[in-house]
């Protein structure tokens, strides 16, 4: 698979050099749609190691470090505050148990969703936006074509590279028009685009 994505992505004159000399590193995902939600509130605005603390005490205060949504919902908000999380997070995070229990998402089948379906579910959820959604789409859903615009790396990684000029919706406008010919890879593109500006920063 993996060799048909980067044969397909070569066609594009400006990433081939990219796919040619970078090999894509794994990336460590949840293991399901509500722990990676969870996981991202909890990251937010923080360093990865002070979060990486932050999540670790969080998770201690549950049975097999699994954040039951049942037990979420009758925890003390100061538990949660002494674990770490400020008071916006622990609501946020509140609000992920609370819809996933409403809902009854937790053994949810996501593989029969299309991608904007999930992106227009989840996002209801107060502190969840749409880019968190799609790096669950792309890291714990393995979905193949997103192509988050919202991240600030992919967004300037394209426009140094191909040297776009636009602004405002214009922009982004442009950006899609660059990235058609990906499809259906336009995760890889963008794996390939962040693990770029991680070399050349």
């Amino acid at each position: 698979m993996l060799t048909e994505i980067k044969k397909h992505l070569s066609k594009d004159p400006i990433l081939q050099p990219l796919i040619k000399n970078i090999i894509l590193k794994e990336r460590a995902a949840q293991k399901s749609v509500y722990e990676a939600l969870i996981r991202s509130i909890v990251f937010q605005q923080l360093s990865g190691k002070a979060a990486g603390t932050i999540h670790q005490r969080f998770l201690a205060l549950f049975d097999d470090n699994f954040p039951d949504p049942k037990r979420i919902q009758a925890i003390a908000p100061e538990i949660l505050r002494a674990a770490g999380l400020s008071r916006q997070k622990a609501g946020y995070i509140k609000n992920v148990a609370d819809f996933f229990i409403e809902n009854q998402l937790i053994e949810k089948d996501w593989s029969m969703e299309n991608d904007e379906a999930i992106i227009q579910q989840l996002t209801q959820i107060k502190g969840v936006g749409q880019w968190t959604v799609e790096m669950i789409l792309m890291f714990t859903l393995k979905r193949m074509d997103v192509l988050p615009l919202d991240d600030l790396v992919i967004k300037n990684s394209m426009v140094e590279m191909y040297q776009v000029t636009e602004k405002g919706r214009a922009l982004k406008k442009k950006l899609l028009e660059i990235a058609e010919p990906w499809r259906p890879y336009r995760t890889a593109a963008s794996l390939y685009l962040w693990q770029w500006q991680d070399t050349v920063v």
